[in-house]
């Protein structure tokens, strides 16, 4: 399946690049899937995309959990949480 994959501020910065069209192995069907096929790239990936690291996935523009499903074509946004004052 195809996904874009877009980053935003500082995962932007760190992986270097906002966005990419990615062709996922068939084993990947979720966000909780996605997150650990990124980590796998090693280095950064694996660093900033950590359990415990502070960032959201949006899926479609809808807030996503680590069970919420892919699908073709899907926009998965990921990036750190805002705060505001």
């Amino acid at each position: 399946m195809k996904v874009k994959l877009l980053y935003f501020a500082r995962l932007r910065e760190v992986f270097q690049r906002s966005g990419e069209d990615v062709i996922l192995p068939e084993a990947v069907a979720d966000v909780s899937a996605l997150l650990a096929w990124l980590r796998a790239r090693g280095g950064t990936w694996s660093a900033e995309l950590a359990p415990g690291r502070a960032f959201r996935v949006a899926v479609d523009q809808e807030m996503a959990d680590p069970r919420t499903a892919l699908h073709e074509d899907a926009e998965v946004a990921i990036f750190p949480p805002v705060t505001g004052g």
